[in-house]
Formats: structure tokens, sequence, C-alpha cells
């Protein structure tokens, strides 16, 4: 093998050794076997709560956009133009219902275990910054004692007075 084939193949390993690579892969299978979930609960539970409005599919609500609309007995479109809005609610309330189950059962109870690990983690001492004011107020401070003799530390260049 080349030396220009190893590097890329080294390349495309830390490319796939990448910790975002393999959290996305992981999503993305947890989110196949989630969409199962949440379509079972739309078709076993919303679909026939709105069901109770009208029909259980939601693909059978439709708007006729032109004059004449006709269908066939397979119900395939043959004349007219027809606005599909069952399927874009069943798809909105499908988008909802997962956007809301990954919100309340994953993204919140993470963010309130972060805020218990961050509250009892250790106060940082270095944290505490010093603000340019009160940096500035010790230089004078030090400036002023110095030019008094009264410094602690004398630079090396200064004399002393008599």
């Amino acid at each position: 093998m080349s030396e220009e084939n190893k590097g890329i193949l080294e390349g495309f390993k830390q490319f796939l050794m990448r910790g975002n690579v393999v959290e996305l892969a992981v999503a993305v299978v947890i989110g196949a076997a989630f969409t199962n979930i949440v379509n079972s609960v739309v078709k076993g539970f919303i679909n026939p709560v709105l069901g109770a409005i009208g029909s259980t599919n939601l693909d059978h609500y439709s708007l006729c956009l032109s004059d004449t609309c006709v269908k066939n007995a397979s119900g395939e479109v043959t004349d007219g133009l027809y606005f599909l809005w069952g399927s874009v609610l069943s798809a909105t309330i499908t988008f909802l219902m997962t956007a809301a189950v990954v919100y309340f059962l994953m993204i919140l109870p993470m963010n309130r275990y972060k805020e218990r690990q961050a509250a009892k983690a250790p106060i940082d001492a270095s944290a505490a910054q010093v603000t340019e004011i009160e940096l500035l107020t010790e230089i004078r401070d030090l400036l002023a004692a110095q030019r008094d003799g009264t410094a602690p530390g004398r630079l090396p260049t200064q004399k002393q007075q008599p």
C-alpha cells in the first residue's frame, strides 16, 4: 500500500472515531427505532381520537384547489388539483409528538441532571477574576507606597532617600 493510501485511510479512521460521528450514528439508530414508536402512537391513539371527528386515516382529508376534481375508483386524482392537508396534518402531529417526547423524556431530565451535577461541583477559586478596577487600584496603592518609601519591596533601580 502506498504512503498516500495509508494517509487517506488513517484520515478516514480518525474521522470515524471522532466523537461527533459516533454520537450522530447512535442518534440516527435510536431515532429510527423511536420513529416506529411514535408512528404507532399516532396510528393507534391520535388518529382514532381525530377519527371521532371524521376519518381515522388523515390521508383522506384533502381540498380541491381547482373547479373540478375527479378521482378514479382507486383514489388516484385524474382531473383537478388536490391539496392533501390531511397528510400534512398527520406529519405535523407526528413531528410534534416526537419533539415533545424527546424534550420531556430526554432533554429536560438531562438538563436537570447537569444542573444538579454543577451544583454539587466544588467552586473553583481560580474562577474569581480580579476586575480591572481592582487591579488598577492595587497598582495605584503600590506606586503611592513606593513614592513615600513605605513600600515593602523597592525596585532595584531606586535609591534610598536620606
